[in-house]
């Protein structure tokens, strides 16, 4: 029986993943494999489990909700800023991302979700929070993490 991924194991894949409307939001493919340490936090939940188990050559279809990808959408994390605290020069756009400090040397990407004459919405979720995502998943590699 071929060797199984289990955590600890540097494994490489390939990958694409889409929302459930097709929308691909990312691929490996094309590309190198992404490489990362099985149970070390380096992907997203949904992933790193469904990959514990797989062989080389497997190939698996992983629908992962939020709550094992990136959480749910927080209304918390949406924030109205006056527009004179935002650099001067900014052309300021609805769906426009911005690098945003949110605690001292601590940066943030957030979009621009909302703008009116005397503030503009920041939304700092993440732009994959509360979407169920789907990942085609090729196990091309295994290694253990000492070699």
């Amino acid at each position: 029986m071929a060797r199984q991924a289990r955590a600890g194991d540097i494994v490489a894949v390939h990958y694409s993943g889409r929302l459930e409307d097709g929308t691909v939001f990312d691929t490996s493919r094309g590309g190198e494999p992404v490489e990362f340490q099985l149970g070390s936090g380096m992907v997203i939940d949904g992933v790193d489990r469904a990959v514990q188990g797989m062989a080389v050559g497997d190939r698996r279809e992983i629908r992962v909700p939020p709550e094992e990808g990136y959480g749910p959408r927080r209304a918390e994390l949406e924030v109205s800023v006056p527009r004179d605290q935002l650099p001067p020069g900014i052309d300021v756009q609805e769906g426009q991302v911005l690098a945003v400090e949110v605690a001292p040397g601590q940066q943030a990407l957030a979009r621009i979700s909302g703008v009116d004459d005397q503030s503009v919405t920041l939304d700092l979720n993440h732009p994959l929070a509360g979407q169920t995502l789907i990942f085609d998943v090729e196990l091309v590699d295994i290694r253990r993490a000492e070699e």
